[in-house]
Formats: structure tokens, C-alpha cells, sequence
């Protein structure tokens, strides 16, 4: 083999060394780039009133602690909040509660679980007629729960509430 060629073969090599290593800090980066933010996003920050990103097992039976201004009334459950809370067309997560209230049309309310069926995550919002859970994009119906994207396999279950005195009032316990 010539000198010509022995240098041509090492320029190669190292060429080659080098694109592997750009290829494997590339990779690094991105692999850090994506799991940063998705392992962040399964953290509980400890926000409570957020959107929520730890699974929970399920709603919770036991009545949600209104303020002292918002007693529950005689033989219904907790008051989760005023009808003026869920704008119409749309709705509102009471987190607390685990439960989503909306008002598809004026003067009629539908409730449902907020624990997403996919993975136990809290749904975070209401828009554009949809409830929207943040952990992996499940969106549901404000009319009656259904799916309509993402990886849920069912539908949010339904959840009895009332409209007493402007108030939204939860299930008794």
C-alpha cells in the first residue's frame, strides 16, 4: 500500500470518528432535549390549582372543603363553586373535587370525573369544546364525557351535581 493511499484510508477513519461522534452528541442532546421536559411533566411541582400531572387512583368519595362563606346545602354535598365559574360553551375543572363541570348550552350543566381514563391524570381544561387532559392529550366531549382523541379507552364517567342558589353543588358523600 502507498503512502498516498495509507493517508487517504486515516483521513477516512478519522472522518468517520468524527461523524460518530457528532451523530452521538446529537444524540445525547436530543435524548436530554425530550426527557428533561417529559420527566418534568410527571413531576408533581406541588401546584394545586394547575394542571395536575401525577396519576391519581380516583375521585375521591369524601366531600371537598368549601370555604366557611360557601356552607353545603341541607342535603346536598359541597359547593365546588358559583354557576358563573363555568362559562357557557365551555367549562371548569374543580381540582380539588376531581371533578369537570360544563355548560355545553345557557342553563344546562354536565359533570364528570376530571380523572382521565388513560392514565389517572387530572384533565386541565375546557376549551373549544373539549376537555383536555395535559398528560398525553386524551380530549373529551362537554356534552357527555365521550372521547373524541387521543388514548383514553373510556369516557369520563358522569357525576351528579346541582344548581342551588347560583351555586354548582358536588355529590353528596
Amino acid at each position: 500500500m502507498s503512502d498516498d493511499s495509507t493517508a487517504e484510508l486515516t483521513r477516512a477513519i478519522d472522518t468517520l470518528r468524527d461523524r460518530r461522534a457528532v451523530l452521538r452528541g446529537a444524540a445525547v442532546a436530543g435524548l436530554a432535549g425530550v426527557g428533561v421536559p417529559l420527566l418534568a411533566a410527571c413531576g408533581d411541582d406541588g401546584d394545586a390549582g394547575g394542571a395536575a400531572s401525577t396519576p391519581t387512583s380516583a375521585p375521591s368519595s369524601a366531600p371537598t372543603s368549601a370555604p366557611s362563606s360557601s356552607a353545603p346545602p341541607s342535603g346536598g354535598g359541597p359547593v365546588l363553586g358559583p354557576v358563573s365559574d363555568v362559562p357557557v360553551g365551555g367549562g371548569k375543572v374543580f381540582n380539588d373535587a376531581k371533578i369537570v363541570v360544563t355548560q355545553p348550552t345557557a342553563g344546562q350543566f354536565k359533570a364528570f370525573t376530571a380523572v382521565c381514563t388513560h392514565a389517572g391524570c387530572l384533565v386541565a381544561k375546557v376549551e373549544n369544546n373539549t376537555i383536555d387532559c395535559p398528560c398525553h392529550g386524551s380530549k373529551y366531549s362537554v356534552t357527555d364525557g365521550s372521547v373524541v382523541g387521543g388514548p383514553a379507552p373510556a369516557p369520563l364517567a358522569a357525576v351528579n351535581v346541582t344548581v342551588d342558589g347560583g351555586n354548582i353543588v358536588g355529590p353528596a358523600a
